[in-house]
């Protein structure tokens, strides 16, 4: 394979509303990392909403959907510029569970065994008595790092954005990748997860990791019906983040508070002292839960707009994905007729 330039591909699973710690976990850096890549010319990206890899988990139909208009809707809407980038839908591009297929047939069950997810099942259900250890687990589950990977290999991506639960599937793209280049042709670039340590995982509600499995996150714009206020959503949602129960006088400790944590998220280092020391002096958690509103709206108030008029708009949210289709199937088609005759399908002969 000639080499290639930096080429960024970052997958958003379709299930749920995005929360705030999407945005600074993933959305904010994805978006920053991509824009970089295209200013200074050295590199492309690619966005998909990853809806098959969302029915693996989520059996609500609607909840697919409405996941996808609103993940679709905020992306665009922090900043994601489909001009720019190459923004479709994973079930617009059918070259790419065509391609999982291929790959499943040259990937060995024993990789599949080893996923954390996979066996992290099967662990809880040994854990029970009288329980077959594969008890409700999918084809869709056990393989879904095929699938992965073929989002991933179709469009030769080099560098894939991801948390450090998700290296291991980049790790077993490349082995998937180097398996086929092996057997067949050099045709798939060995992908290289990207891991952001700098970037902070955000504390919920209820001081566990924010997570929509847990109930506890912060809404970004909402619960994705455009017809409640999101700002009101945002501001509720903060206050009801749970403190301890310090008067407003006392002393308290800002690297033990909820509040501050998602503040230093958002804040300068200059803002970030300032709060700690009226931390130190007694700052009551009204008044806390206020600063960190004003502080986290400043910064996607902005982006509010453009959000509401997607989700009013479905009819231009599609034309956007269906625009990322083409441009998408573009590459995915030249993949694909090569990957089929790399392994012996193609024409018996060329036809007049």
């Amino acid at each position: 394979m000639s080499e290639q330039k930096k080429r960024i591909l970052t997958g958003i699973t379709t299930t749920g509303i995005p929360h705030l710690g999407n945005y600074v976990g993933s959305i904010r850096p994805a978006i920053a990392s991509a824009n970089a890549a295209i200013d200074a010319g050295d590199g492309d990206a690619f966005f998909f909403l990853a809806d098959y890899h969302g029915i693996i988990k989520c059996f609500d139909p609607e909840e697919i959907h409405r996941s996808t208009r609103a993940i679709a809707a905020t992306w665009i809407a922090c900043g994601l510029d489909p001009e720019q980038v190459t923004f479709y839908r994973q079930s617009d591009i059918p070259e790419i569970p065509e391609l999982a297929w291929v790959l499943n047939c040259s990937c060995a069950k024993g990789l599949m065994n080893r996923a954390h997810a996979y066996k992290a099942a099967v662990d809880a259900n040994l854990a029970k008595e009288d329980t077959d250890p594969d008890f409700g687990i999918s084809m869709g589950l056990f393989s879904y790092p095929v699938l992965m990977s073929a989002d991933i290999l179709m469009f030769n991506a080099t560098h894939v954005p991801v948390g450090k639960d998700q290296i291991q599937h980049i790790e077993m793209a490349r082995d998937i990748a180097g398996t086929f280049n092996f057997k067949y042709k050099p045709l798939f670039t060995e992908p290289s997860a990207v891991v952001d340590e700098n970037t902070p995982l955000l504390t919920g509600l209820d001081g566990r990791k924010m997570s929509k499995s847990y109930g506890n996150t912060i809404p970004l714009f909402g619960d994705g019906n455009p017809q409640i206020d999101p700002e009101k959503a945002l501001k509720k949602a903060i206050m009801q983040i749970v403190t301890n129960s310090q008067l407003p006088e006392e002393p308290k400790d800002p690297d033990n508070c909820t509040i501050f944590e998602i503040y230093k998220a958002f804040a300068t280092a200059d803002e970030i002292n300032a709060l700690a020391e009226q931390y130190r002096r007694g700052i009551g958690w009204g008044d806390a839960k206020e600063i960190l509103f004003n502080k986290i709206n400043s910064e996607i108030a902005p982006y509010r707009a453009r959000y509401l008029e997607l989700m009013n708009n479905p009819k231009e949210l599609e034309e956007i994905l269906q625009m990322g289709a083409i441009k998408a199937r573009r590459q995915a088609q030249k993949q694909l007729d090569k990957t089929r005759r790399a392994i012996g399908i193609k024409p018996l002969a060329k036809l007049k």
